[in-house]
């Protein structure tokens, strides 16, 4: 029994048991965030789960659109001790660290952009401007969408600036779709944080992997076209990613294959152990060959560059350009096909239930 559970855990696989107790402490560690809430808290962070605003999101800041839900920097101590929980249960060790550091970071650029101004190097208009953008720790907010439980769907939304987490659960299953994240600067330059790097690995394995393609291969991954200036599957545009560009998986070798998995891996290990390895076993069931990998721009880091990495069940999409083009700001999205705020789940869960 014991050596059953621990190839189990080994291999990633889940079972009817182990995805009720994922579930049960999401509801459980959510519920218990509402309670610390009182009264006037609940009425700014509690909505119907058909109110049409849950599917709404975005990563701009705060101060350019409005997000609904309570503020993170207004909880009390407590509410805060218990919201951490409910990151911990929804995501996996590395997904919450690059969570708080990203808005950690909003008051790294901050600080950069007030030393900027006390340098010289930008003047009061430019830094009013970006104070008023609401760059902030506390400027994240959280919406709960009907009840935590195990019977009828609910969900619970976590954004701001650079950051939109999208949970979905309908009892029993859980979609993160869309998972977006970003950072600004994706490298700090200067300063005590100088070095930080929240989205390295984003980074590094995209570079890992064109670098490792023979010359014929990168002809074919690589589109002959600007880098976008942000993820072309942007809320606040219309286009979308409905073709599959650059070169297949199936011409890729088990070394580069390897390489491919990993950078799928660091998006799809963000969430927590089950929901994990549920969407990754999802993309290997459908098959590793039938996934196409893009790319735009440099092939060195601090130069703009983007990619993208598509398949028959998921697609993820990053760029790197920033304001100066210089290859220093990130926005990334990683979307479950069918399942953006659990729409496949949920149309399953509506079927069963009719029966």
């Amino acid at each position: 029994m014991k050596k059953n559970l621990i190839l189990l855990l080994l291999c990633g696989f889940l079972t009817p048991f182990t995805w009720a107790q994922s579930t049960k402490t999401l509801i459980e560690t959510t519920s218990q965030f509402l309670s610390t809430l009182d009264a006037g808290e609940l009425q700014k962070t509690q909505f119907a789960f058909a109110d049409s605003l849950r599917k709404k999101w975005t990563n701009l800041p705060v101060g350019l659109v409005p997000r609904p839900g309570i503020a993170y920097g207004t909880l009390s101590d407590q509410s805060r001790l218990a919201f951490h929980r409910v990151l911990s249960a929804m995501l996996s060790s590395q997904g919450y660290l690059k969570t708080t550091s990203i808005m950690q970071l909003d008051d790294i650029l901050n600080t950069l952009y007030q030393q900027a101004f006390d340098q010289g190097k930008i003047d009061q208009k430019t830094l009013t401007m970006v104070q008023n953008l609401k760059w902030s720790h506390g400027n994240y907010y959280i919406s709960v969408w009907g009840k935590p439980q195990t019977t009828e769907p609910w969900g619970l939304n976590f954004g701001g600036h650079h950051l939109a987490l999208s949970l979905t659960a309908d009892g029993q299953q859980v979609s993160m779709s869309p998972y977006f994240i970003g950072t600004d600067p994706s490298e700090v330059k200067s300063a005590k944080y100088a070095g930080l790097r929240v989205l390295s690995k984003e980074e590094d394995y995209g570079f890992m992997l064109i670098n490792a393609l023979t010359d014929k291969q990168k002809a074919l991954a690589t589109l002959r076209q600007d880098v976008p200036k942000d993820i072309i599957t942007s809320p606040q545009g219309s286009q979308r990613i409905t073709q599959y560009y650059g070169i297949s998986a199936r011409q890729f070798d088990e070394g580069q294959k390897a390489l491919l998995t990993l950078l799928i891996q660091e998006y799809t290990h963000n969430f927590e152990h089950w929901k994990a390895h549920q969407l990754f076993n999802k993309i290997v069931k459908s098959g590793i060959d039938k996934v196409y990998f893009a790319w735009i721009g440099s092939h060195e880091n601090n130069k703009p560059h983007y990619y993208i990495i598509n398949g028959p069940d998921f697609l993820i999409e990053y760029d790197n350009v920033g304001f100066q083009n210089d290859g220093n700001h990130i926005h990334a999205i990683l979307r479950e096909k069918g399942n953006d705020f659990g729409e496949d789940m949920l149309k399953q869960h509506y079927l069963e239930s009719h029966k």
